[in-house]
């Protein structure tokens, strides 16, 4: 065969070539006719099973739950700005540190709560701060007569319990109610007394603190206008007021004491004609400043033991005493006027005695 009759590979070329051509178009016609008809229908299906279902169950949770969180992350909102499309939650997802919608009602009711009682206490407070407040500073009415009342009964104990401190003997003082001890102690004073032993003077050589006025005159010790003590005694049977005289001097049991005495205080002429003479026991001759006898010559009482002495006169106050002399019934309030002005009560008489009411 000659080269010219020889197919040539560019006609086996050419020929696979067409043919190459024609089966391409036909497969291409009939893939593009058979994928048209199939994705057609596959759409289709799937567009009428698949999106309504989809799009009614999965578009609104995901738009509810994501868009919000979605456009909270890459946007930047001003302050006080919400995305117009998304639906965002009025109170915050809660938190560890953070109240939630629940807590923070239950946060407010207790508030509110908290807030009611305390202002009730706070009401209450106020209204106990206006009383103690009214109380202490009233000018009129009857808060400041209570006040008044109660300071001046406080001041009373004050003063008493300080007193007490001082002498040692309840009650601490008494008040004059008789003038034998004029003028050296007058009706109506408040005397201060300290129990026997107690500021006790040097010139006391006994446990009672007593200094005599005979030993008194050789110390050149004196109280209330004289020489030596004035003490306040209770006699055995003596009923009425402890009686506050002098204490002249000290005797011991059997002893003849008329030569001691002063013939201006008795009238005796010897021992046997003098009252308790010689001495029944030992003790002090006592005698009031403004009596005419001795209390053991006039019989008011025996020589005071030391243990009928309830204490020792240290100072007075004039007037105070009337205050407790009215309040007994033991000296009528013209008296007290008049004494108090400086009239004065009758004089007493010599032999009296000049009691001392205890305060």
């Amino acid at each position: 065969m000659d080269e010219g009759d020889r197919p040539t590979d560019t006609d086996e070329s050419a020929g696979r070539d067409e043919r190459t051509d024609e089966e391409s178009a036909a497969a291409s016609e009939g893939s593009d006719d058979g994928a048209s008809d199939e994705s057609a229908d596959r759409f289709s299906d799937e567009s009428a099973d698949r999106l309504p279902d989809e799009s009614a169950d999965r578009l609104p949770d995901e738009s509810a739950d994501r868009l919000p969180d979605e456009s909270a992350g890459p946007t930047s909102l001003g302050e006080g700005d919400v995305p117009p499309d998304s639906k965002v939650d009025a109170q915050p997802r809660d938190e560890p540190g953070s109240l939630g919608q629940g807590d923070a009602a239950t946060g407010q009711r207790s508030a509110s709560r908290a807030g009611g009682e305390s202002g009730i206490e706070s009401g209450e407070a106020t209204a106990d701060e206006s009383l103690v407040h009214r109380f202490r500073h009233d000018r009129e009415g009857a808060l400041m007569w209570i006040r008044e009342m109660l300071s001046s009964v406080a001041v009373v104990l004050l003063v008493g319990l300080l007193l007490f401190g001082v002498s040692g003997v309840w009650p601490p003082m008494v008040a004059v109610e008789s003038g034998s001890m004029e003028p050296n102690m007058q009706v109506g004073d408040l005397v201060f007394v300290t129990e026997p032993g107690r500021l006790a003077p040097d010139a006391a050589e006994n446990g009672v603190g007593v200094v005599t006025h005979e030993v008194g005159q050789e110390v050149d010790y004196r109280t209330f206008g004289s020489y030596g003590s004035v003490m306040i005694y209770t006699p055995p049977g003596r009923t009425g007021a402890p009686i506050i005289h002098r204490a002249m001097f000290h005797v011991t049991e059997g002893e003849n004491w008329y030569d001691r005495a002063d013939a201006e205080y008795h009238n005796a002429v010897d021992c046997g004609s003098l009252a308790n003479c010689p001495a029944p026991h030992d003790g002090y001759i006592t005698l009031g400043d403004n009596n005419g006898a001795y209390d053991q010559a006039s019989g008011l009482s025996p020589p005071v033991r030391a243990e009928w002495v309830n204490g020792v006169a240290r100072l007075r106050v004039p007037y105070l005493g009337y205050i407790r002399l009215i309040a007994t019934g033991q000296v009528e309030l013209n008296e007290a006027i008049a004494g108090a002005v400086g009239s004065g009560l009758p004089a007493t008489g010599p032999g009296s005695a000049s009691t001392a009411l205890t305060a």
